[in-house]
């Protein structure tokens, strides 16, 4: 088990766990193991190829990825096979120590100039290889933000003023990515397409919503089914008035994203290492373990945070009338925020907060969501707990939890309370986790 996982402190077996706090943490933190790329990725490393080997790859867990390659990865005076060599870009804080694979640190989710040179390079880097010559693209959640090359005619600023609407405007991850896709030089197929004719092999740590290898990070080396039109539309859509220049370019749709069918992505390969589903399955084993029943409601769950929190509040409410106790109802996906007020949050406090004041206080109820990358939005923490005394303890504090909704303030509220989970980087990313505890 890697060393972040042990210093979370949150992996045990089986009736060892006992308290819902212990039983929440335990089943975070299996699902954290089974989506570590130390083990996950080596299974489905590609035959050395004839010619060279080079890594690129952009995301929160590529560092951790490229470690596990280079760990595992057959060395010339083994095979007589040229070493494997490359780069890729993560978010600040998340990198790893390798040795023949360069890690770059960026900006996420709003990029900067740290990723915009990443990109440049890698796409210098797979140019004018050839068919013996074999490129692994390494590729996880936060990719579109970390891998940044913009499109002719577009600054880096010009694109992060759309990223920074987009974030905030409630618009699903599927619908920033074909926006992000159609300013980019390097995403939507475009890295692939420049590796032509070298095989490409690219391994992924999913953390959308269907699994879907077009939409991960922008799916820069896989074909594109979305259009200029479908970019401009969106932006309408979701009222963002975008600067001059990529008004522009969106508006001249010149050189469209490869299609699926495109022949320079003819013999790419996809390989799915981990997946938010798998993550979550191995969390229920956890809990089945500990006697608990569990109920996975799905991996793609999507929506307002407070909303969705509001919904799994009511399924809580009915299993205890019904007498169901000693479940677990689980969840993944991505929920998306509307941001109104000025406090400090994140997705995932934000749907804790509106659960726990639909709850009111519902004996027996405990509930944690973090996110599996370590960072809920853009703060220090993964996530937090609920318990069923939450909103006692906030009030005698004197917090007003639904004027801190209001507020977008749900990290305030649940740092005031101590009940902040802090796990650091996990390197790793595979969407949200969910669960609500319905104690025996």
């Amino acid at each position: 088990m890697s060393g972040y996982f042990v210093a979370f402190g949150f992996f045990c077996q089986g009736n060892a766990m006992q308290s819902p706090d212990a039983v929440l943490k335990g089943m975070f933190a299996a699902c954290l193991a089974a989506a570590d790329p130390g083990r996950v990725l080596p299974p489905h490393l590609p035959v050395p190829p004839h010619g060279r080997t080079l890594v690129v790859g952009a995301g929160k867990a590529a560092a951790s990825m490229a470690l596990a390659l280079e760990r595992h990865w057959p060395r010339r005076d083994a095979l007589g096979l040229p070493d494997v060599e490359g780069l890729v870009v993560t978010r600040y804080g998340h990198g790893a120590p390798c040795r023949r694979i360069e890690v770059v640190e960026a900006a996420h989710p709003v990029p900067d100039a740290a990723g915009e040179a990443a990109a440049r390079r890698m796409l210098a880097m797979v140019s004018g290889l050839g068919a013996d010559d074999l490129v692994i693209c390494l590729i996880s959640g936060g990719g579109s933000a970390l891998l940044t090359l913009p499109a002719p005619g577009v600054s880096l600023e010009d694109k992060r003023a759309v990223n920074a609407d987009l974030l905030t405007s409630g618009a699903s991850i599927d619908e920033m990515n074909c926006v992000r896709k159609h300013l980019s030089a390097i995403k939507g197929g475009r890295l692939a397409a420049a590796a032509h004719p070298a095989r490409v092999v690219t391994l992924a740590i999913s953390d959308v919503p269907g699994d879907d290898p077009a939409v991960i990070a922008s799916g820069p080396t896989v074909g594109d089914p979305t259009t200029f039109a479908e970019a401009r539309r969106l932006l309408g859509q979701y009222g963002i008035t975008p600067p001059e220049a990529v008004a522009r370019h969106l508006d001249a749709a010149e050189d469209e994203t490869p299609a699926p069918d495109d022949p320079r992505l003819e013999g790419g390969q996809t390989i799915l290492v981990a997946t938010p589903l798998r993550a979550l399955k191995a969390a229920a084993d956890f809990a089945r373990a500990d006697g608990y029943r569990v109920a996975i409601l799905g991996d793609a769950l999507e929506g307002e945070a407070r909303t969705l929190g509001q919904d799994h509040a009511a399924l809580a409410c009915a299993q205890v009338a019904a007498g169901g106790r000693g479940r677990i109802l689980l969840s993944g996906g991505e929920t998306t925020v509307r941001v109104t007020g000025g406090g400090r949050g994140g997705r995932n406090v934000e749907y804790l907060l509106s659960l726990a004041i639909a709850l009111d206080g519902l004996d027996g109820v405990s509930a944690m969501a973090c996110d599996t990358d370590g960072i809920d939005g853009t703060e220090d923490n993964a996530g937090a707990i609920v318990r069923p005394d939450t909103l006692g303890r906030a009030r005698a504090l004197g917090l007003d939890p639904r004027a801190m909704l209001d507020d977008n303030d749900a990290y305030g509220f649940f740092a005031a309370l101590g009940d902040l989970v802090i796990s650091g980087p996990t390197r790793t990313n595979v969407n949200d986790f969910r669960a609500v505890l319905i104690a025996p």
